[in-house]
């Protein structure tokens, strides 16, 4: 009978998913649970060394001689520094060790309890990765520790092998051993880089499914990818998802997902979900493409990688391939067929993309409107950046020339900064470098205006709806007493002062005729002047 432990079920499952065979314990109450569970599985070969120090280097000569991992795993507290003389010999040497340590809870690290000590990041700069698992208590906390582990092992026999670290909390009781089977468990597969990746078991795979979708995060313009794309488009039948970020552009890719998810029913999704999906580059904006996937997982997801850090955004991944991105699609494109099915499910997106009009063009004066009015002036190969919150959603809605490149701080998503890069942009750039960006984004980076009199080409359309205007779609929220005053910040500033004393020209705008009159000359790229257009909507009309 095995530990009833989750964390601990899913760490043995996956050493023994991936074949590691040796595990080296040293004895204790606090891992008792780990050496029940380790002990009971036939697999596995355990062997006892009460010294830890030793216990580490016997790791490593099993390891030097198979050629294989290896695991050892110890109690709480200073046992686990004594792997440490064996951790750095194996960082250097880069053999996979893998350490799995006890815990005590995190609520009585520091609390003068026996043996406990802080044992996250404990081996700091000698290991390649270092994962603390979560206690299991649910299938969200479950999900969570099965990807740590796979993170862990991935790096520990990657292209550079090296020691990675498992810290495991275990709280009392620590002695139900009531399991009988370890649980079957997710290993996300990875494809290491050390030569080309062999295309064949993936192209039968991508052949046999019917639904196949990929999803495009933020990057900068890569033609060579995009060209690849469309050709997999056409062989295939697979429709591409691309926010404006990922600047990738294209009529074969479908750019207004977001929307068709809003107005899609709940019958209308279950079509629309993929059974193969393909995902590459940074950050998606939607929450709608994210929660819809989380709720209806593909059967297979791979990510395509320059590296082997795991990115598991929708709780799918099956495989992480490291690999040049570009020459896999071009490969892909070239081993694919396309059915009828794979057809029809092409069409209907397409179909239900064709159905959404672009908003905005209305009588109505708001934040969508004003940002059309811009969007339609916006040249070829213009230079657009975009704040967060509500204008990189807002600018998501409307369809851009392919040539336009498209720049956001989409890493963290930060309210701050903004306006600073687009002034460091605009000091190396000679064309004109447009800025989309809110209310509180601008009047928080305000101050990096001082001193740009040096800078001619930064032209900032500042959408002013007098607050956080984004804040008033967030379900739920509205039932705060404050939030007029706390969330939304909601003011009646507006930036005039600021630009004058900034030297930047200075135009404003309530209502579309005067909007579509300063643009006149906000777009012209003969004047040699930073300026900025202030556009002064109601919070209301969000």
């Amino acid at each position: 009978m095995f530990s009833d432990k989750k964390n601990i079920l899913q760490t043995v499952a996956l050493l023994k998913e991936y074949g590691v065979k040796h595990i080296i314990i040293s004895p204790g109450s606090r891992n008792a649970p780990l050496i029940q569970t380790f002990t009971q599985d036939p697999f596995f070969e355990c062997q006892l060394i009460v010294d830890e120090r030793n216990a580490a280097f016997f790791a490593l000569g099993i390891i030097q001689y198979t050629r294989q991992p290896a695991a050892v795993c110890c109690t709480s507290g200073s046992a686990l520094l004594n792997y440490a003389p064996a951790v750095a010999e194996a960082y250097y040497q880069q053999l996979p060790l893998i350490i799995i340590s006890a815990d005590r809870p995190q609520e009585w690290i520091g609390q003068m309890d026996g043996q406990t000590m802080q044992q996250i990041n404990v081996f700091a700069s000698y290991i390649r990765k270092s994962v603390h698992l979560p206690e299991v208590h649910s299938e969200l906390n479950e999900w969570f520790c099965n990807r740590l582990v796979n993170e862990a092992l991935i790096a520990c026999n990657s292209n550079i092998s090296g020691p990675v670290y498992i810290n495991i909390p275990i709280s009392e009781p620590l002695f139900n051993y009531t399991v009988e089977n370890l649980p079957e468990v997710r290993r996300i597969s990875y494809s290491k880089p050390d030569k080309t990746v062999d295309i064949k078991p993936f192209a039968d795979k991508w052949n046999i499914a019917t639904k196949k979708m990929i999803i495009i995060g933020q990057m900068f313009q890569k033609p060579v990818l995009i060209e690849a794309l469309e050709r997999l488009v056409e062989s295939s039948g697979c429709i591409v998802l691309s926010e404006h970020l990922a600047n990738s552009n294209s009529e074969e890719f479908i750019h207004n997902f977001d929307r068709i998810l809003y107005k899609s029913t709940e019958k209308d999704k279950k079509k629309l979900y993929p059974e193969l999906l393909i995902s590459f580059g940074g950050h998606i904006v939607s929450k709608r493409l994210k929660s819809f996937l989380r709720e209806n997982q593909p059967e297979n997801h791979w990510y395509l990688s320059n590296n082997n850090e795991v990115v598991d955004l929708f709780m799918s991944l099956t495989d992480l391939i490291e690999t040049d991105i570009s020459d896999f699609i071009h490969r892909l494109a070239n081993s694919s067929n396309i059915t009828k099915e794979s057809y029809n499910y092409s069409n209907l997106w397409f179909y239900k993309s064709t159905r959404i009009a672009e908003p905005g063009n209305g009588k109505d004066f708001s934040d969508i409107s004003a940002i059309r009015l811009f969007l339609k002036r916006l040249t070829e190969k213009s230079q657009l950046i975009i704040a967060n919150s509500s204008t990189v959603r807002n600018v998501q809605f409307f369809n851009l020339d392919r040539s336009i490149t498209i720049y956001c701080n989409r890493g963290i998503n930060g309210l701050e900064g903004t306006l600073a890069s687009a002034t460091g942009f605009a000091s190396v750039c000679k064309e004109p470098v447009y800025l989309i960006i809110g209310d509180l984004s601008f009047f928080y980076g305000v101050n990096s205006l001082w001193n740009i009199e040096h800078i001619k080409n930064l032209r900032i359309l500042l959408i002013n709806n007098k607050g956080g205007g984004i804040f008033r779609s967030i379900s739920e929220l509205d039932k705060l007493e404050n939030l007029n005053r706390f969330v939304t910040a909601t003011h009646d500033s507006n930036a005039e002062k600021w630009l004058e004393a900034a030297s930047v020209k200075y135009m404003q705008a309530k209502n579309k005729r005067q909007l579509s009159k300063s643009l006149n000359m906000f777009m012209n790229k003969k004047i040699e002047a930073s300026m900025c257009l202030e556009v002064i909507t109601e919070i209301k009309n969000y």
